[in-house]
């Protein structure tokens, strides 16, 4: 069935929504840290989106996931909670919420790249030199430090978060086959949290979980929340609509809005090195995602 206008162009709206929550969260996450341990910042992060998303799940339509889904369920939950969210927030804590945000940016580019090599998709010249341009912008971020080649460990814990996550999206298109985008997040919270459940406690025995006992901080918890449930619901959209490979141009728009919002709350520092970064990054996802881009866009024209 052939899309409308409306309908693209509300994914188009929704996918920049989720760019500036985005933006906002890796700085909310990083403040958050002042007050609670990596691991149980995670699963509470987690519990609290469960939490939002059941209380919504009467108003709307589920389906029971065959076998075959619950295992690209539990797949997917395995790299996305077990792998990105402890090291996202481990690497947040020795790391810029301005690091993390411009070494994500690189996670569409790694995917394309895993697309061809477990899927076949044929990568063209431009999406090579994309990516390349990409790992670029990404290595001057971690590599550009008080001694000439030093790499902290929240940039490697970054880099390995965003390797996790970039294999965790390979099992979403399969889902979305038959699953409705609520369904899918919905269950993969909740096999998230249940994943995340021995690694709570492992820290806890081992006497490194801390909580806070601020109210204003469990208020941005609940935010932090709410952001995962409106990101996750118009990024699983946006996909669905236009496609993964335009989709993943405005992950080029959380680095810049992260930066700034890192400036004006947390006080951090916008380097030059970043900035440069950034564009680095910035270019290589343009280039690697040009054509597509600009075919959906005179199609669009053309039945406009």
């Amino acid at each position: 069935m052939p899309l409308t206008a409306s309908a693209q162009k509300s994914a188009y709206i929704g996918l920049f929504a989720v760019t500036i929550l985005w933006g906002i969260s890796y700085v909310l996450s990083a403040y958050l840290l002042r007050g609670f341990s990596p691991v149980l910042l995670s699963f509470l992060r987690i519990a609290v989106t469960g939490v939002l998303l059941l209380a919504i799940s009467g108003t709307q339509p589920l389906q029971r996931p065959t076998r075959t889904e619950w295992l690209l369920l539990l797949a997917s939950s395995f790299f996305f909670t077990l792998i990105q969210q402890p090291f996202y927030f481990l690497g947040l804590q020795h790391s810029s919420a301005a690091n993390g945000s411009l070494i994500y940016a690189v996670a569409p580019l790694v995917t394309l790249l895993l697309e061809a090599v477990f899927f076949r998709v044929r990568l063209q010249g431009k999406k090579i030199g994309g990516a390349l341009l990409g790992f670029a912008g990404v290595l001057i971020i971690v590599l550009a430090g008080q001694s000439a080649l030093g790499v902290s460990i929240g940039d490697l814990y970054l880099l390995i978060a965003m390797l996790g996550f970039s294999v965790s999206l390979l099992f979403i298109p399969r889902l979305s086959r038959r699953l409705s985008t609520f369904s899918m997040n919905l269950y993969s919270t909740f096999v998230g949290m249940t994943l995340m459940l021995p690694l709570t406690f492992s820290e806890r025995a081992l006497g490194k979980l801390e909580m806070s006992g601020e109210a204003w901080m469990w208020l941005l918890l609940i935010a932090a929340g709410l952001i995962n449930v409106f990101a996750g619901w118009w990024w699983t959209r946006g996909v669905a609509v236009v496609g993964a490979g335009t989709a993943s141009l405005f992950n080029n728009l959380p680095p810049f809005i992260a930066l700034l919002a890192g400036y004006l709350w947390l006080g951090d520092p916008i380097k030059a090195t970043q900035l440069l970064g950034g564009m680095i990054i910035l270019a290589g996802v343009f280039i690697s995602n040009y054509s597509g881009f600009r075919k959906r866009a005179i199609e669009a024209g053309s039945s406009g």
